[in-house]
C-alpha cells in the first residue's frame, strides 16, 4: 500500500519541476551552451576552420601586453574603488540611520543616480573634467595647474569617482537595511554601560552586520566590472592606458570579430571572477568561525 505522504511528496516535487523548467531552458540556452561553446573555440585557431591548438590561445592571451594591462587597470580599480565605496557608504549610511533632520532628502539624494540615464551621467561628468570644465576652473582659480583629466593619469581618479557617484546610493540601501535589522534592545543593553558611539558601534553595529557587509562587498566587486559602459562613453573604445579595464579589451575583439580570442578573453575573466569571490567567501568562513 503506498503511502499518501510519499505520494504528496512527488507530486509536489513534480510540480516543483515543471515550474523551474523555463528557468533551466533559460539557463541552458542563454549561459551554460553559450560556455560551452566558448570553450571549445577558445582550444580552436579560428571559428571557420575550428583546428584544434590546445592551450596556445591561452599562453598568447597571457603573453599580451594588452591583456596584462588590462587585468593589472582592472585588479587596481578594485583594490581602489571597492573600499572607498564601502566607507564612504557605510559612513553615509549611519548618519542616514541617526534619522536626523531632512534626511529624507539626503537619502533620495545619494538614491538618484541609480535612476539616471547613463548619458546624462557621462554629460556631468565631462562638463565638470573636460579640458575647459568646472574641474579645470577650480584650479585655476586656486592657481593651480590645469590637467587633461581624460587623457591622463588622473582618468583613473575620475573613473573612481564616477563608480563611488553612481553605485554608493545602492549600498547606501543595503547598509540602511542592514542596520534597521538590528534589534534595539542590543543598544539599549549597552547604554546601561556607556553612551559612547564608537563603542556601540565597534561592540554592537559592526558584528551585527557583518553578513550584510559580505554580501555588499561581493556586490560592489561585481559593481566595478560593470563600469565599462561609463568609461566606455566617457573615453571611446581606447582610452588612457590608466583605465584600459578588462571589458575594453573584450569589447575590441568582439568588434575586430575575433571569436577566438574573444572566448579566451571570457574564459579567463570567468576565472579571474571565480577566484575572487572565492577568496572572499574564504575569508568570510574563517571570519565566521573566529567570530563564534
Amino acid at each position: 500500500m503506498n503511502n499518501p505522504k510519499s505520494k504528496l511528496l512527488k507530486r509536489d516535487s513534480l510540480t516543483g519541476f515543471l515550474f523551474s523548467l523555463p528557468s533551466i531552458a533559460g539557463m541552458l540556452v542563454f549561459f551554460l551552451i553559450p560556455f560551452v561553446i566558448c570553450i571549445i573555440l577558445s582550444l580552436t585557431d579560428s571559428i571557420s576552420s575550428m583546428n584544434f591548438v590546445g592551450i596556445d590561445n591561452y599562453l598568447d592571451i597571457i603573453s599580451s601586453r594588452t591583456f596584462r594591462l588590462a587585468v593589472w587597470n582592472t585588479f587596481k580599480f578594485i583594490l581602489v574603488a571597492v573600499p572607498l565605496i564601502m566607507i564612504f557608504s557605510l559612513i553615509i549610511a549611519l548618519f542616514l540611520y541617526q534619522k536626523l533632520a531632512g534626511f529624507e532628502f539626503f537619502r533620495s539624494i545619494f538614491v538618484f543616480p541609480l535612476v539616471l540615464p547613463v548619458s546624462s551621467v557621462i554629460l556631468f561628468f565631462q562638463l565638470v573634467f573636460a579640458e575647459n570644465g568646472f574641474a579645470n576652473d577650480f584650479l585655476t582659480l586656486l592657481g593651480l595647474p590645469v590637467k587633461n583629466w581624460l587623457d591622463s593619469s588622473s582618468s583613473f581618479t575620475v573613473l573612481v569617482i564616477l563608480y563611488i557617484w553612481k553605485n554608493c546610493g545602492y549600498n547606501i540601501i543595503l547598509f540602511l537595511a542592514a542596520l534597521n535589522s538590528i534589534p534595539k534592545v542590543h543598544y539599549e543593553a549597552v547604554e546601561m554601560d556607556t553612551d559612547s558611539k564608537i563603542k556601540k558601534l565597534i561592540y554592537i553595529t559592526l558584528p551585527m552586520i557583518r553578513p550584510y557587509v559580505f554580501f555588499i562587498l561581493v556586490i560592489s566587486v561585481i559593481n566595478t566590472f560593470k563600469s565599462f559602459k561609463e568609461a566606455y562613453i566617457l573615453c571611446g573604445n581606447y582610452p588612457n592606458e590608466n583605465i584600459y579595464m578588462i571589458q575594453h579589451f573584450m569589447n575590441n575583439n568582439f568588434q575586430n570579430l575575433n571569436y577566438t580570442r574573444l572566448s579566451v578573453g571570457a574564459i579567463l575573466i570567468f576565472a579571474i571572477i571565480f577566484v575572487l569571490i572565492f577568496i572572499l567567501l574564504k575569508f568570510r568562513k574563517n571570519g565566521d568561525a573566529e567570530y563564534d
